[in-house]
């Protein structure tokens, strides 16, 4: 099962407010898994011909008065996996704007708090004025289609606080006990804290040797993440698992233990562990320094598959894991459902009897290399019509 229903009435709700003929905001295509939406600039500041320059125009060459174009990733765990954002620009403004969205705090109208930022940040940003509608993103959403299923899936949903003063009072609560050791800890098995003990010991032992690796901002974002990820309810559920290789913070392996069970790569899997023992897809993720303003380079070990968006030597075809589609606020637990839910989109199957070591480290960095210039070049199709 998806989102479900609550996510079909907050998409009902939104393309109810800002229909294509609205003026500021305009939901120009939405299903369960993807929205893309347009931000006219129609009065911003400095737009005209001949007006003064206004605090911010658009970068990359666009012509002033063109909307920005904002696309949106949906993964099947909403809304305990946040929605994933990208724009259509390199303007560092506006990649600002959807990184500050990492400070959202969860619940179940994740997407419409969402939006509510992103368009009263881009007024700022455009020194527009506030739009009133902006506002209506905050109403309880229509009821009418609230199934049973969706009652006992999600009984919070009922409750959902009218006014954001709720969860503005729930957003502080969640975020204050960072000084404290223990709560840092909570929620994390045994045999995680010994890794992450492990992983500090090594670090305290690195800097002592004068060997230290990677950069402190990059160590501590990964801290966290894995942190966040032992503490998951998707990872406690063998949803997915994760090792560091050599007890590195910045090379792990990511093993996808459950694709969705109705596609045909479950079932491949299924046959996999009988012939070789393994029903799991390896995935590595390599961090750079300058994690997490880069986005990891991810690459499929094994087993070799066909289709699913899966290039040569096993690097993967996602926007969202090129610069250019990259934000520093995805969390790693978001890009590892995403990648799942993509091979499956792309109907990827196990390879059986492939020669193994057509799947390499520099094949797919090679691949991968030119898959960014292919769109850099050609930009991307969404969604993509062959592989890549």
């Amino acid at each position: 099962p998806g989102p479900g229903p609550c996510l079909r009435r907050e998409l009902k709700l939104l393309e109810s407010i800002f229909h294509r003929g609205h003026e500021r905001f305009r939901i120009a295509s939405a299903c369960l898994d993807e929205l893309s939406c347009e931000f006219l600039l129609a009065g911003a500041g400095g737009a005209g011909a001949g007006a003064a320059p206004g605090p911010h125009l658009p970068q990359r060459g666009s012509v002033p008065g063109d909307p920005v174009r904002i696309h949106c990733n949906i993964t099947e765990s909403y809304p305990a996996v946040p929605p994933i954002w990208s724009v259509e620009s390199d303007d560092p403004n506006l990649a600002a704007v959807l990184e500050r969205l990492v400070d959202i705090k969860k619940g179940n109208t994740l997407l419409l708090q969402h939006l509510k930022r992103i368009i009263s940040d881009l007024c700022k940003l455009y020194n527009l004025p506030q739009h009133p509608d902006v506002e209506m993103l905050d109403q309880p959403l229509p009821a009418e289609q609230c199934t049973q299923e969706d009652v006992s899936s999600e009984d919070e949903d009922e409750e959902m606080p009218e006014d954001t003063e709720d969860l503005d009072h729930y957003e502080m609560k969640e975020e204050e006990p960072a000084e404290g050791k223990k709560s840092e800890d909570d929620g994390i098995g045994k045999e995680n804290l010994a890794i992450l003990e492990k992983i500090k010991k090594n670090q305290r032992q690195d800097y002592l040797n004068g060997a230290v690796s990677g950069s402190v901002q990059a160590t501590d974002r990964l801290m966290k993440e894995l942190r966040d990820i032992y503490r998951s309810q998707s990872f406690k559920g063998g949803n997915y698992a994760v090792e560091l290789v050599n007890d590195s913070l910045y090379d792990w392996n990511v093993k996808l233990l459950k694709v969705d069970q109705d596609s045909a790569l479950h079932n491949d899997l299924q046959i996999l562990k009988e012939k070789e023992g393994a029903d799991f897809i390896l995935l590595n993720f390599s961090f750079k320094d300058n994690f997490p303003f880069d986005p990891p380079f991810v690459r499929v070990v094994s087993p070799v598959l066909s289709g699913g968006y899966v290039l040569g030597g096993g690097a993967i075809c996602m926007e969202l894991l090129t610069k250019q589609g990259w934000s520093s606020a995805y969390s790693i637990e978001s890009v590892i459902m995403q990648i799942s839910a993509t091979l499956v989109k792309g109907k990827a199957r196990v390879q059986f009897g492939a020669n193994k070591s057509q799947y390499s480290l520099t094949r797919a960095q090679q691949s991968y290399k030119s898959l960014v210039q292919i769109h850099e070049k050609n930009g991307w199709y969404t969604p993509p019509k062959e592989d890549g």
